[in-house]
């Protein structure tokens, strides 16, 4: 996932999560004066590196500092602390989408000799992930990262309401079908209206909780989900930045009325402008019977008293008329070009790519992109979750990577939320305006874009 406020002013700066770690190797790292700096978003998976770090202090004698700031300023504190070259980072788990830009802007260290050297291979690792966080250009042998966090948009149900006898009862006496975690987005939206506004233990419930976040990404992160479904690309894999018919087609504005549609029919009232938070806490509560998320979450909310274990189900983002996609979110980690222990950070990678350490790294609560760890036959049955994360993985698209990703960005969050949260225009507009505003950016950028 990703936040992004920093072109609009924001100077968001305050730090939530600094933590130092001794370990058994404290001594030796005290009297040698070594320590990294390693900064990332603060959240669940956070916490997990910090403990997972631990062993990399006691076999190395290398302090860890950790750096972790709120999403809703993550982007914001880092990406001006990499712009400015600033010391603060050692390491970085930026997000997939910063992976231009720090490229072109030398911002991070390219890895190609250090992988050489070290004989890490990008093979070992998941494909979508080192497209998405590794590479620039995309679909180059040129790495910035390695995958460090691997992560994608997927669903969690009441598993608990789906199967009682009175609600299945009534669902197949409504649709002629059984209750089941839906396959396609017709059917999660029949789920959604069956689900909204009935009343579940003295308690009345609404169907569905997905993004309408709009300062930052939320909209974007959620409706992609469908759009890609629907037909919707970037632009034209045969003509590069050729996005008319592309991005505005006839089947990509009916996926954008579909999201619309199910906005507007099947969520709980006020959820104009939410994004992970919102969605955690509409789940937990009890509000929805089914909630769009990023599976980061998911290990937390399985262990959740109130809706977790036998309670909760997951279920791999439905597919659309044309196509079965999903959202890639996640991160990896870079060496900071402007840092004074570069060696030591290498080192730290090194460790990190190891796959007994990625094994942990599952265990503890973080996503392995190794496929040592993803493609082992026990890895379906070691998380709930686990079988619904390996296809989601399988299946991931990403938004623009391009250096200016930023603009581009809060051009889509406008166009999508004003359609969708704000009932300005019709969904054609929408992405017709949105065509203009990203070729404009692009010739901005001195790219050349194609009209066909």
């Amino acid at each position: 996932m990703r936040t992004f406020n920093w072109l609009r002013g924001s100077a968001a700066t305050t730090v939530l999560g600094v933590a130092l770690l001794g370990g058994f190797g404290g001594g030796e790292a005290a009297a040698q004066g070594k320590q990294l700096t390693l900064c990332w978003a603060a959240w669940d998976p956070a916490n997990a590196l910090v403990e997972l770090g631990k062993d990399f202090t006691k076999q190395s004698g290398i302090e860890m500092k950790y750096e972790f700031v709120p999403w809703t300023s993550y982007a914001d504190r880092f990406l001006n602390e990499l712009n400015s070259h600033g010391k603060l980072c050692d390491l970085i788990i930026g997000d997939s989408q910063w992976i231009g830009g720090a490229a072109e802007n030398k911002w991070y260290v390219k890895l190609n000799d250090f992988f050489d050297k070290e004989k890490i291979s990008m093979d070992d690792f998941v494909p979508a992930t080192v497209v998405g966080y590794s590479q620039w250009p995309k679909n180059s042998p040129n790495y910035w990262a390695l995958p460090a966090m691997a992560d994608a948009v997927g669903w969690t149900y009441r598993k608990d309401w789906f199967s009682r006898q009175d609600i299945q009862s009534a669902f197949k006496a409504k649709y002629g079908r059984d209750l089941a975690p839906p396959k396609t987005y017709d059917e999660l939206k029949q789920i959604a209206q069956f689900f909204q506004g009935r009343e579940i233990d003295g308690k009345k419930v609404y169907g569905a909780y997905i993004f309408t976040e709009r300062g930052s990404e939320g909209i974007t992160m959620g409706v992609t989900n469908v759009l890609y479904n629907y037909g919707f690309s970037y632009d034209n894999p045969k003509k590069p930045y050729q996005m008319q018919s592309v991005v505005n087609s006839a089947d990509a504005a009916k996926g954008l009325e579909f999201y619309k549609e199910l906005y507007k029919c099947c969520t709980a009232p006020g959820m104009t402008n939410a994004y992970m938070q919102e969605g955690l806490d509409a789940f937990k509560s009890g509000q929805v019977a089914m909630q769009m998320n990023w599976f980061a979450f998911f290990p937390g909310l399985y262990k959740d008293p109130n809706v977790g274990g036998d309670r909760i189900g997951f279920f791999v983002n439905p597919s659309g008329p044309n196509g079965h996609f999903t959202q890639l979110g996640g991160q990896g980690i870079s060496v900071v070009a402007t840092s004074d222990r570069k060696d030591d950070a290498l080192a730290y990678i090194k460790w990190f790519a190891q796959p007994a350490v990625q094994q942990k790294w599952w265990q503890l609560g973080g996503y392995s992109a190794l496929k040592a760890v993803v493609d082992a036959p026990s890895f379906p049955r070691s998380a709930a979750f686990a079988p619904q994360f390996l296809e989601s993985m399988g299946i991931v698209k990403d938004f623009w990577a391009e250096p200016s990703y930023a603009q581009l960005l809060l051009d889509m969050q406008k166009r999508v939320h004003d359609y969708v949260v704000a009932d300005k225009g019709t969904a054609q507009q929408a992405l017709d305006l949105l065509v203009k505003d990203w070729t404009k950016v692009f010739k901005e950028q001195g790219k050349q874009v194609a009209s066909q």
